[in-house]
């Protein structure tokens, strides 16, 4: 089984070269951020420019979403034909087209057409991104790097705030109206050009060109990273793992796959069943419902922001001490704490103080230490090496569909059901969270990612094993008859 990859034969590894590159990479989650938050600053103002009804503001805003879904599931097959770089390269420029796409359309379906576009980029993006951090990184410092790129999400999701205020207090009304919100999409395209260009230097995944027979070529990056005795015999067991089956589909579905295909599924949809993306989107709606005012509200939204931005650094420096399960125990627990109490304060009628913000910060901040990062790392280095990326992409095509419709279902929810069921809702997936994390997932911190294989492997044998046995107990004793 693969050594663990943590020094060269100098001593250390090159961590100056493995981090650019994972900083570069983890632009993506920096586009993800802003083009997912933009839209909030400028429906206000595209809502009267288009004249559009209360269906068609929440088109201008899923349109995007509809866009990931369809990147997510094509980012897999794609990747392992043309390879991960190739493919990001591609995601970039579809980022940059639907950026200029949205800020210049003469009529509303221009600017969906155009948010569909930039979507299929961010859908791509959100599912290699990490899956090529993975790749690249050393084993005891994967957690860490593959993290950036929620890092990176946050922060484009705090900026874009800022951006949004500074374009639309730069005219009048007329202005905003007729042009802010174009400016607001329009500026996206200079984080995709600054993408696409840094793309340019970061070589690609030595574990790809590994399975498309290309050692020659992955080895120089692997001793660039380990040194020269590690990484040869990292190729041994990278090339080892391809060597075991193929990387079809059906492969997906083996007895030995399916166990860690369902857990990454499943963790995906509870990232986004818990409700985080319903606060995210719809926090000023939420606080005007405790009774605050527009500009507290919005106030307030700012603060869930930078709660968000302050513990996802956190997180980045906890996730390769702690480890991902105990991360997930902790933060999905504390979920489950606040989202009960923001529920019975709704419930009781207790919103006009700051308790209903407090735990809503709360909220936010275990979710930023938990579910937020580590889902995104789990998702990236607990698939083997030759169904990663199709695998990935199916998890990430599930959580951008759990995203789509706990949008979509969360304000109707809310008007009919009302906020103390709503939350209460939400803390009942995040009690089912910390209890499917206890049970089904396992520690992958320190792991290569050849080791994390051979988990599931040992798991399917057991279950393979128990349920020989339980049919074995079910077969009666006819040998004294």
């Amino acid at each position: 089984m693969a050594t663990p990859m943590n020094k060269s034969s100098s001593g250390q590894t090159n961590m100056t070269f493995v981090t650019l590159v994972s900083m570069i990479a983890a632009i993506g989650g920096l586009l993800f951020g802003f083009d997912t938050a933009v839209v909030s600053g400028a429906i206000g103002f595209m809502k009267t420019r288009f004249v559009l009804n209360e269906l068609e503001v929440g088109w201008a805003v899923s349109s995007l979403i509809i866009g990931c879904i369809a990147g997510a599931a094509f980012a897999g097959a794609a990747s392992d034909r043309f390879g991960r770089k190739k493919v990001l390269l591609a995601a970039a420029a579809l980022f940059i087209i639907g950026s200029l796409g949205s800020a210049i359309p003469a009529t509303f379906s221009g600017y969906i057409i155009a948010r569909m576009i930039g979507g299929i980029g961010i859908g791509i993006t959100s599912t290699l991104c990490p899956l090529y951090n993975a790749e690249i990184s050393p084993a005891r410092y994967r957690g860490r790097l593959v993290a950036l790129n929620q890092f990176a999400t946050v922060t484009g999701i705090f900026l874009v705030y800022f951006v949004n205020s500074g374009i639309a207090g730069y005219g009048d009304d007329a202005w905003d109206i007729a042009s802010a919100w174009r400016w607001m999409f329009g500026v996206g395209i200079i984080p995709g050009l600054l993408f696409l260009i840094l793309l340019l230097l970061v070589p690609e995944s030595p574990r790809w060109l590994i399975k498309k027979g290309r050692a020659a070529e992955a080895l120089p990056i692997l001793v660039k990273i380990h040194g020269e005795e590690l990484a040869r015999q990292e190729v041994l067991d990278i090339k080892e793992s391809f060597n075991q089956d193929g990387g079809s589909f059906r492969q997906l579905f083996a007895p030995r796959m399916r166990i860690a295909l369902l857990v990454g599924v499943v963790l995906a949809v509870l990232q986004q069943v818990t409700g985080i993306n319903a606060v995210m989107y719809y926090a000023p709606e939420i606080f005007r419902q405790t009774g605050a005012g527009t500009n507290a509200a919005l106030v307030q939204t700012i603060l869930v922001g930078l709660i968000n931005f302050l513990f996802t650094i956190l997180a980045v420096w906890l996730i390769d001490k702690v480890g991902r399960k105990a991360l997930l125990l902790v933060g999905s627990a504390a979920m489950t704490i606040c989202l009960a109490v923001i529920g019975i304060a709704f419930h009781s009628g207790h919103t006009s103080g700051p308790l209903v913000l407090i735990f809503i910060l709360l909220y936010v901040a275990a979710f930023a230490i938990s579910l937020g990062p580590v889902v995104w790392v789990m998702l990236s280095e607990m698939f083997p090496n030759r169904v990663r990326a199709k695998a990935t992409a199916i998890a990430s095509t599930a959580l951008w569909v759990a995203d789509y419709l706990v949008s979509q279902s969360f304000p109707p929810l809310l008007s009919s059901a009302g906020p103390a069921v709503t939350f209460w809702l939400f803390g009942f997936m995040s009690l089912f969270t910390f209890l499917f994390s206890w049970r089904a997932v396992p520690e992958t911190k320190g792991k290569s990612l050849e080791d994390i294989e051979s988990i599931w492997e040992r798991r399917s044998g057991a279950a393979s094993e128990g349920a020989q046995t339980r049919n074995a107990a079910a077969v009666p004793d006819t040998s004294a008859v």
